[in-house]
């Protein structure tokens, strides 16, 4: 029986290590990952998949996220590194490390490499035990591929967010922040930009930044439409070996050579952003007064067939930038912000790829863009506020009037009978196949192949040219969206930066900026009143528990035994 019962024994013992010897080799062959999160974060989009595929060297990056921080830069850590651990499972050669810049052999060196690579660092607080401290953090990463070497910021700036949902929002464009970075890295610049002047657009110094950012990626080269009064047809062979063309804040009128030559630029496929104003700010030299009276670059009809009209009016925005103004003399002289009606911030809800989880963008003096019938879709990227009105124009601009006006309105709140145009658009994108401008018109210049529709392509129309234009400190350009005299950043060059990044993938990369994450977060405000109960909770709990499980062992043993 003992026999018996001994030969059952080993053979279930061998059937276990069978099994468990099995299960192991099936592992060692078959790896898989299981995403099991609602919102999939941790599952890479197939762009994401596509570009760091063909990866057949290592990727080194050196991630700046390790040291004393709080805990919502904790959760970023842990988010970026388990992101990143989804790079390396799908392609071994990607590596990374965690360093604490703080703690380096030369901090002052590593700081002085920070700055010339324009990485800048982050004041976060950190709350413990009810204090209040300062620490200087940076959430940024540099990948280096080869001999290439790319920064990837890791933090997306929010306005008037607090910590957590500036930590959320960053967690929701890791991928696309990553992905970007190595796109960078691993694809050779192919695409071309042409950024016209000739008709009175922004100086190269107003556009510096934005232009030089975008370097990295495209080939960029100013094109000069001049030429079309002489040599139109070469101008437009040259014109078309570019893929996109940008035009910065035109205010000077286009010639029907100039708008035939762009027309057929767009029916061959060339997408293109116009930063376009309808009016302009004019001073009389002799009275001194300000005023905004439209402005007419002769593109009206242009815009007009394709689907818009910009009017020559003026957004006035209760949701606004302000302006800084000096009161006092000389020395004494005081700096106070001011809300200023005409600088409306845009802050879209829409979830397209080009405006998602951006910061607000500022505008200023920005026209109406009315949407008109016909077969282009249309998709209203940033609009204004719903508590808006619009200014005709011709119109003095008196700040003496305007700004106790706009005090007013913020303060008392805005009269709901004057403020009733609702919700604005001042950016609209264009997509689909174009109709040509000269369809059925004369033609200023004939050329072989005169073409009424276009291949399926894209065009942006906003209507403020200052959205591109980057403020200058001692004749150096600053970075595109930060105004140096309110010391605050707007979303104008991530904006920009995704609307030319949407008009020339083709891989499908900027849509991983519609991915949703949602990231739970302690509520600092329960978690301080509340501190105490769980401590007790924690530490009492368990024992309670360990107690009466002993105390209900003992009483069973006994009455089994006592019998």
């Amino acid at each position: 029986m003992e026999k018996n019962k001994l030969k059952e024994n080993l053979k279930h013992i061998i059937l276990a290590l069978l099994l468990f010897i099995g299960v192991n080799f099936l592992a060692s062959k078959v790896y898989q990952r299981f995403d099991l999160t609602q919102d999939q974060r941790y599952t890479l989009s197939e762009a994401a998949k596509e570009t760091v595929a063909t990866v057949n060297s290592p990727i080194k990056i050196d991630l700046f996220l390790k040291g004393t921080f709080p805990p919502e830069f904790k959760k970023l850590k842990v988010e970026t590194e388990q992101l990143l651990e989804e790079f390396r499972s799908y392609n071994p050669n990607i590596t990374f490390e965690f360093i604490n810049p703080l703690e380096s052999d030369n901090p002052e060196a590593l700081q002085q490499d920070f700055i010339s690579r324009g990485i800048k660092g982050a004041q976060v607080e950190v709350r413990e035990n009810g204090k209040v401290s300062t620490e200087v953090v940076y959430p940024w990463a540099i990948a280096s591929y080869q001999e290439k070497t790319v920064k990837i910021p890791l933090l997306k700036n929010t306005l008037g967010a607090t910590s957590e949902e500036r930590v959320n929002n960053s967690i929701q464009n890791l991928e696309y922040a990553f992905t970007d970075g190595f796109h960078q890295l691993v694809n050779a610049k192919s695409k071309r930009i042409a950024v016209l002047k000739g008709n009175g657009e922004l100086d190269d110094r107003y556009v510096a930044d934005l232009f030089s950012t975008l370097r990295d990626n495209y080939f960029i080269a100013p094109f000069t439409l001049d030429s079309a009064a002489v040599a139109p047809m070469k101008t437009l062979e040259q014109i078309s070996t570019f893929d996109l063309i940008v035009a910065a804040k035109p205010v000077e009128k286009f010639s029907d050579s100039e708008r035939y030559i762009l027309d057929q630029y767009t029916m061959q496929g060339g997408a293109s952003i116009w930063l376009v104003d309808a009016t302009e700010i004019v001073q009389d030299p002799e009275s001194g007064i300000t005023a905004a009276i439209p402005l007419d670059i002769n593109l009206g009809d242009f815009f007009f067939k394709y689907g818009v009209r910009i009017n020559p009016n003026l957004v006035k925005d209760v949701y606004c930038a302000p302006i800084v103004l000096a009161s006092g003399e000389e020395q004494d002289s005081q700096y106070n912000k001011y809300p200023w009606l005409y600088n409306p911030l845009s802050s879209s809800a829409n979830e397209h790829p080009i405006v998602n989880n951006i910061e607000a963008v500022k505008f200023e003096y920005a026209s109406q863009i009315e949407l008109l019938p016909n077969d282009l879709t249309k998709t209203v990227l940033l609009s204004s506020s719903p508590i808006t009105r619009i200014q005709g124009t011709p119109v003095e601009i008196d700040v003496d009037k305007e700004i106790p006006y706009a005090l007013q309105v913020i303060n008392e709140g805005p009269d709901p009978a004057v403020f009733t145009a609702g919700e604005i658009p001042m950016a609209v994108l264009l997509e689909g196949e174009f109709p040509s401008v000269f369809t059925n018109r004369v033609k200023p210049f004939k050329i072989s192949e005169d073409k009424t529709s276009s291949a399926p392509t894209k065009m942006l129309v906003v209507s403020d040219g200052d959205v591109i234009k980057n403020q200058l400190e001692r004749g150096r350009p600053l970075e595109l969206g930060f105004d140096k005299w309110t010391n605050s950043f707007y979303g104008n060059k991530e904006f920009l930066l995704n609307a030319v990044n949407y008009m020339l993938d083709d891989s499908g990369l900027i849509n991983i900026r519609t991915k949703k994450i949602a990231v739970p977060f302690l509520d600092p405000q329960k978690t301080g009143t509340d501190r105490t109960q769980w401590q007790v909770i924690n530490i009492l709990l368990p024992l309670v528990l360990l107690a009466l499980f002993g105390f209900l062992y003992s009483y069973f043993r006994k009455r089994k035994y006592t019998r």
